[in-house]
């Protein structure tokens, strides 16, 4: 059977079609490109905002379009609206989040044990999803309540996945050669948190850092409550990425507390503060909502100021999504769409303000670039896309093939959309 696997949001999603990937290749089965090449097409969704929902239902209706065999559907989007799901054209099975660990033994009819020992390189899955980078799950559910988020209904309960269970996937995919392993969960910080005795995300990075034959790990976002001073201590091994992502939602205090996010601006400065101090080079980024119910312009203009003041190398920008059946969407003053489309402009403005000088920092120096992607531009050259570790977007033309290769390469300009480079052979 051929299969292709799709997925719309976040890290986690693209973890777990990884998983999948693997699952599928076991028993026997062949993945391809496109939709149109498939008996089979897998979809894992979102909803965290309206636009990933409408977007995971065109993955859905374009899947079927482009005639696939069936469609099997599953993540947050169809979790919470299974009726909906079910009803689009093509879907054969709606496998809830609950259940999505067991999706392939569902579909083929098998038992989950099957898979558990046995052993298979990591591949790159083909098509669109196609990555370098190994995303492994290291845990999933949130025990949170942020007014705005529908994960946790979605995704439910933090659970931590055991660190044998993670250093095999890790294993797999060093073997198949990839040269970078992210690390991802719903609420990554608090791996470990529900084990007796809980252990804290630290044990895990040094677990995983004990592997010598592991060239790089790179961390997905971390809550900033989760972390405290002597973690930046990790940083010592160089392997260890030099980014950070730390979700922030806003830069106004009171819209802080109506979020009921876990931390303040000053514990979040001093926080930033405590990582530069160790890593002064380390990439710091950020997500930011901005419209949030109630937000008056006073509170999004301090927002916007203290963005601008914490110097982050750059940082995703969310007007604000009413999800049904979260306490945000309940609020009594909701800001008017066109309010939170001009504010969305103004902070991405800035963040691209703040990423520019960040990515001026580097321009004359030799860094590493991981190569994600290549194309050929002739006979003597490709055109190469890669991430050095401070997630810094990297183009070059390399005249050898270095897609999965590490490099040394010197950055030579910022550009729109990363920076240019030449590659140091």
């Amino acid at each position: 059977m051929k299969v292709y696997l799709d997925t719309v949001g976040c890290r986690l999603n693209q973890s777990e079609i990884e998983m999948y990937a693997r699952q599928f290749r076991l028993a026997g089965h062949t993945l391809v490109e496109s939709a149109e090449q498939a008996d089979l097409v897998v979809v894992n969704t979102c909803t965290v905002t309206g636009a990933a929902a409408s977007d995971s239902r065109q993955k859905i209706r374009q899947a079927a379009r482009l005639g696939a065999g069936e469609v099997v559907v599953t993540g947050c989007w169809s979790t919470l609206d299974r009726q909906s799901a079910a009803a689009l054209p093509g879907v054969r099975l709606v496998v809830p989040n609950s259940q999505k660990d067991e999706l392939v033994s569902q579909v083929l009819q098998v038992q989950p044990e099957v898979f558990d020992g046995e052993f298979i390189e990591r591949e790159p899955i083909p098509g669109a999803r196609l990555r370098t980078r190994a995303f492994i799950k290291a845990q999933d559910g949130c025990d949170n309540r942020c007014t705005f988020c529908i994960t946790t209904l979605a995704r439910g309960l933090g659970r931590s996945r055991p660190i044998e269970a993670i250093l095999k996937d890790v294993t797999a995919a060093l073997a198949g050669g990839a040269q970078e392993v992210v690390l991802t969960g719903v609420h990554l910080g608090s791996w470990g948190a529900d084990f007796d005795p809980s252990l804290h995300l630290s044990v895990l990075v040094k677990a995983l850092l004990s592997n010598q034959e592991l060239p790089r790990l790179r961390l997905s976002s971390l809550e900033p409550w989760d972390l405290e001073k002597h973690f930046f201590n990790l940083w010592q091994d160089q392997r260890l990425c030099r980014h950070l992502h730390l979700p922030l939602q806003s830069g106004s205090a009171s819209t802080l507390r109506r979020m009921a996010r876990k931390t303040t601006l000053q514990s979040f400065a001093g926080l930033v503060a405590a990582a530069r101090s160790v890593v002064p080079e380390m990439a710091i980024t950020t997500d930011m909502i901005v419209g949030f119910p109630g937000e008056t312009q006073a509170e999004f203009d301090e927002s916007l100021a203290f963005a601008a003041e914490m110097q982050f190398a750059g940082g995703h920008v969310f007007p604000y999504s009413a999800r049904p059946g979260t306490a945000a969407a309940r609020m009594p003053i909701q800001v008017a769409h066109a309010v939170r489309k001009t504010r969305s402009a103004q902070m991405i403005a800035m963040f691209a303000a703040s990423a520019e000088v960040y990515k001026s920092r580097f321009v004359g120096q030799d860094l590493d670039v991981l190569w994600e992607s290549a194309s050929a531009v002739g006979p003597d050259g490709w055109q190469v896309s890669g991430l050095t570790d401070n997630y810094l977007r990297v183009h070059s033309v390399a005249p050898y093939q270095v897609w999965n290769k590490i490099t040394p390469v010197r950055l030579t300009a910022v550009t729109r959309n990363g920076m240019s480079g030449i590659i140091r052979i």
